[in-house]
Parts: C-alpha cells; sequence; structure tokens
C-alpha cells in the first residue's frame, strides 16, 4: 500500500507539474493580457499563502493592501510605465502603514512591515516578468528567449541539485534552514544551470560570455530563493505554504526559486544584453590586451 501510494503521490505531482508548466508556457508565448492574467492569479494565491505562514508566527499583514499594490504593480508591468515604480511602492508603503494606524492589531510595526514585505516579495519581484517579456533591442526582437532561459536554469537548478546532493552529498549547505540541501547538491544543480544556459543562448543567438553570466545569476538566485522561503517557513513553524497544487504543496513552494531569479534576470538583460555596451566593451578591452 505504501508502494501504491507513493507511485500516486509522484503521479500527482509529474501530473500538476506538466499542466502547471504547459499553461505557464502557453502565457508566456501569447505575453500581453494572457501573461498578466497568469501572473495576477499567481501573486495573488501566492500572497494569500505568504499571510496564512506569518499568522502562525504572530503577524498579521494586510491582505487587502496586498492585493491592490499587486494589482497596481501588475498594470504598470503591463503599460510598460516603469516610471510609476517608485511612485506605487512609496504610496503603498505609507497606505500600509496608514492601514495599521487605522485597521491594524497588533504587533502594529511588525504587520506593516510585513505587509510592505509582502506586497514587494510576492507582487512586485515576479510581476517583473512582464518587463522581461517585453523587452526588445535591434538584435533581439523581445524577451522571450530570455524568460525561456530563465525557466531552464531553475528547472534544471533543481533536477541537478536533487540528484547531485541525493548521490554526491555530503556537507550540508544550510543545515538550520534546510537540512537536506548540500554544498555537493548546491554545486551539481549550478553546473546544470549554467551548462543550460550555454545551450539555450547558442539557439537564442546570444553572445557565450552572456549566457554564462545569467546562467550563473539565474541558478545563484534560484536557490537563494528556494531557502530564503525555506527559511520564512522555518521561522513560522509550518512546513509547507499551503496546499494550491496537489503533490507539491503550496505556489510558493512551488515557485519560490523564481522570486528572485525574475528581477535579477530583467535588470541584467536590461542593462547588459539589451543595452549591448559594458560587457562587449569590457571583453573587447581583455581581447585587446593579447
Amino acid at each position: 500500500m505504501d508502494v501504491i501510494g507513493g507511485l500516486n503521490k509522484n503521479a500527482t505531482r509529474m501530473l500538476t507539474g506538466f499542466l502547471l508548466g504547459t499553461f505557464a508556457m502557453f502565457c508566456i508565448i501569447k505575453s500581453g493580457i494572457f501573461l498578466l492574467l497568469m501572473m495576477y492569479l499567481f501573486v495573488f494565491v501566492a500572497s494569500r499563502e505568504y499571510v496564512k505562514i506569518l499568522e502562525h508566527k504572530g503577524f498579521y499583514p494586510s491582505l487587502k493592501v496586498i492585493w491592490l499594490a499587486e494589482a497596481v504593480f501588475g498594470l504598470i508591468a503591463y503599460s510598460q510605465r516603469y516610471d510609476l515604480t517608485a511612485l506605487a511602492l512609496t504610496a503603498f508603503s505609507i497606505l500600509s502603514f496608514i492601514w495599521v494606524l487605522f485597521r491594524g492589531r497588533q504587533p502594529y510595526i511588525a504587520n506593516a512591515a510585513t505587509t510592505v514585505f509582502g506586497f514587494i516579495y510576492c507582487g512586485w519581484f515576479p510581476l517583473q516578468i512582464i518587463f522581461l517579456r517585453e523587452l526588445s533591442s535591434p538584435k533581439f526582437h523581445d524577451g522571450l528567449g530570455f524568460v525561456v532561459m530563465m525557466f531552464t536554469t531553475v528547472l534544471l537548478t533543481d533536477i541537478g541539485c536533487y540528484y547531485a546532493g541525493r548521490h554526491l552529498g555530503k556537507h550540508k549547505l544550510a543545515p538550520i534552514v534546510s537540512p537536506n540541501k548540500t554544498i555537493e547538491g548546491s554545486i551539481g544543480g549550478a553546473i546544470c544551470a549554467i551548462l543550460g544556459a550555454m545551450v539555450i543562448g547558442y539557439f537564442i543567438n546570444l553572445e557565450w560570455y552572456y549566457s554564462l553570466i545569467a546562467g550563473f545569476l539565474c541558478t545563484t538566485f534560484a536557490q537563494i530563493g528556494d531557502l530564503c522561503e525555506s527559511l520564512i517557513k522555518r521561522d513560522a513553524g509550518v512546513k509547507d505554504s499551503g496546499e494550491s497544487l496537489p503533490g507539491h504543496g503550496g505556489f510558493l513552494d512551488r515557485t519560490d526559486s523564481f522570486i528572485f531569479t525574475i528581477p535579477v534576470m530583467y535588470y541584467f538583460c536590461k542593462y547588459f544584453v539589451f543595452s549591448n555596451d559594458f560587457l562587449t566593451n569590457l571583453v573587447n578591452s581583455i581581447k585587446g590586451l593579447f
């Protein structure tokens, strides 16, 4: 019975992962309103899980303020009005304290702070995938290839970490936060991710050094994102962020690796790859020395 139960659990996990991945890729390829609505679904559910986690800790951030902020952030990204970002972040940070002032409960400062952190962590960070998808330059028509690269490197990081850690893992990476993760697993995941980024970079005609850096950044911040979500759960004394995804736990459990990776990939592409100035000139200067 245990074997059958394990097989059923794995089958459910694989089916959920396949359906979620297919849905995500469809929305990413279609872009526009499809990507916006998909991201709204993700950030709204993830935020609800985040609030539930913190309630176990005795904190009570405002889910309504978080959702409202995320709705506005999504419209900013959809309309490509990055210039409104600072205004929105400032306005909703102030609103978080106004909410505590009139509607909040103790602990007041912690509730206001976790509300601000909530709409940044669960909302603004992942919603920047819309900016990444819509990047364009004379060389690259849009950012689709880079979104695919990011998703692939994160997936390969998870796979590489699991198998390298399972067969080679001896030294704990973060024993207090995540006892099962090992340094060997982390290195294995990084190698797989960087190789995957190099392959995808070849097909989208990206310079090898950009692919190398992108792969390194994605795998590094994917693992940091995973550990940070584990830190939040462990501090609150919960095992899973929720039960939204059968076989996977909650949305945050499945997508934590993307939360930091998305903004890092976006800024790297915007200021280095698509501007095509800084690193190219640096590499050419180094070549000139030889």
